[in-house]
């Protein structure tokens, strides 16, 4: 089998993986708003908001480092793998101890007020984020074997019970004391029904049972370092840990900004319905996030392969074909998809939906975003992840300023057009600056017709003839076709071509 094959292949598992886990997800919301009050439901949003920035920290860009240095270290891979676990182990335990001493300040702090409930969810997440950093590096190691089938068995349980255990603890159990059934005195006496803690144990259980599902790889490590090696890698991953966070900046903040900026019933009202808007936008970077998984790992195996580079801006070409027709696709068929942000009543109904033209915005700022991390494997390569640092700080500070200045005027219209302008901004800094450091022979004006291309096709679909079906679906058709006889031959050379490592 090829090596483009190999990973064409690794990469549709993860996505798989990826597209069923989100999808559950997706189902769980409108169970959890419909039991949940807003206030309450708040608290959930608020946890994990800051969930996703402690997970960034600790895991300390170790991920990408991980696959680096294997890569550098081929013949000393255990040691890399002992070195990076511990590392992380050290940094758990520190957090792990500091948030259960300081969980009642913790508690404070985030809600404004006091109370046991409070102080219990910071103990859950105390120990789901540390259970969560611990399965980061056996997860890299997981990629690194290409064992994309155990990687998503393991993320689908993971995914399974939290949603499972989430229906048990709010829907079953309340349905079995609601009818009396048996079992349902012992149940009263404990049971609170609208008890969103319920929700972080579900995640607590799930992220314990995929330790346990980890032991294999967990048994294989020593703990013990080479601090050498680890200083070594403190270095490369720093810049990348400050880059996801400036990433995680580009991604929220706008948000933020919609409620801080505008008046308050005007923005928590259009934050709504950006909010509801975007999960139609986030059907792409699930791809996004798929590709990520499988390429990676891929890219350093392949890095010191001759005709590495060449093969690099292949994956560049069939990545940027399979994204702007997804683009085409979604805009094609908004409305459809439009149905998944439906609101309760006619007139919520037609507050979401009026921000649909925001949609396709979202979609084009992803696929920059895609194309940045593909472009970005050329400072991981040569070790210049400070590179990564100083563009998703660009990307950070124009997003910063630009909704600083334009919000108040244009609410999340103009959040929309900054995150794609900032993601775009990133996907060019790093182009330029990877040429002149580690150029890759990308197919710059076939890519630029194709992206091109489908921002065209959902222009005329979606403002030129008002999101109509049938001509959107017909003009995708074309797109497909007319790729297909452009990409015909390529493509079938990479389907009949041996290995030829």
């Amino acid at each position: 089998m090829s090596t483009l094959k190999t990973f064409a292949g690794q990469t549709l598992i993860y996505g798989l993986s990826t597209v069923i886990a989100r999808l559950l997800n997706f189902v769980l919301t409108p169970i959890l708003v419909k039991v949940y009050p807003a206030a309450i439901y708040g608290i959930l949003t608020n946890l994990y908001s800051w969930a996703a920035i402690l997970n960034a920290i600790l895991a300390f860009g170790m991920e990408t480092t991980f696959f680096r240095y294997l890569q550098k270290h081929e013949d000393e891979k255990e040691r890399v793998y002992n070195t990076t676990f511990f590392f992380i182990l050290l940094t758990s335990i520190v957090f792990i101890v500091g948030t259960l001493l300081f969980a009642k300040d913790i508690s404070i702090w985030l809600f404004d007020e006091k109370g046991p409930e409070r102080v219990i969810y910071i103990y859950y997440f105390s120990f789901i984020l540390t259970a969560d950093a611990l399965a980061v590096i056996p997860f890299a190691q997981i990629r690194a074997k290409g064992r994309p089938l155990r990687f998503g068995l393991i993320k689908l349980a993971n995914i399974l019970i939290f949603v499972s255990f989430t229906l048990l603890f709010i829907i079953f159990l309340p349905y079995v004391v609601k009818n009396n059934l048996p079992g349902a005195e012992w149940l009263s006496t404990w049971l609170n029904h609208q008890w969103i803690g319920y929700v972080f144990l579900a995640n607590l259980i799930s992220s314990i049972v995929t330790l346990i599902l980890l032991i294999p790889e967990l048994s294989q490590i020593k703990l013990q370092a080479d601090k050498k090696l680890m200083k070594e890698m403190l270095w490369y991953s720093i810049p990348i840990l400050i880059a996801n966070l400036s990433f995680i900046i580009n991604e929220n903040l706008d948000k933020i900004f919609l409620t801080k900026l505008l008046p308050l019933d005007t923005g928590v009202r259009d934050l709504g319905i950006y909010g509801a808007c975007s999960k139609i936008a986030i059907f792409l970077s699930i791809f996004i996030q798929a590709f990520r998984l499988g390429a990676e790992p891929f890219f350093f195996s392949h890095a010191k392969n001759p005709n590495a580079r060449k093969t690099y801006a292949v994956i560049m070409d069939y990545f940027i074909i399979a994204i702007s027709l997804a683009v085409v696709a979604l805009v094609a068929n908004m409305e459809i998809l439009k149905y998944f942000i439906k609101g309760g009543n006619a007139i919520q109904q037609a507050q979401y939906w009026s921000g649909l033209p925001v949609v396709p915005i979202l979609l084009m700022g992803y696929v920059f975003l895609g194309i940045y991390m593909n472009l970005s494997i050329w400072y991981k390569l040569s070790d210049q992840t400070k590179f990564g640092l100083y563009i998703s700080g660009v990307g950070a500070i124009i997003t910063i300023v630009l909704n600083i200045i334009l919000i108040p005027k244009y609410s999340y219209f103009a959040s929309a057009w900054i995150t794609m302008s900032a993601y775009f901004v990133m996907m060019a800094l790093s182009y330029f600056l990877g040429q002149k450091n580690y150029p890759i022979p990308y197919h710059i004006r076939k890519n630029i017709c194709y992206i091109g291309a489908a921002a065209l096709i959902s222009w005329i679909s979606f403002y030129l003839f008002s999101r109509n079906l049938i001509i959107g679906n017909t003009l995708f058709f074309i797109f497909i076709i007319i790729t297909f006889l452009v990409e015909k031959k390529q493509l079938l050379k990479l389907i009949i071509k041996k290995d030829d490592h």
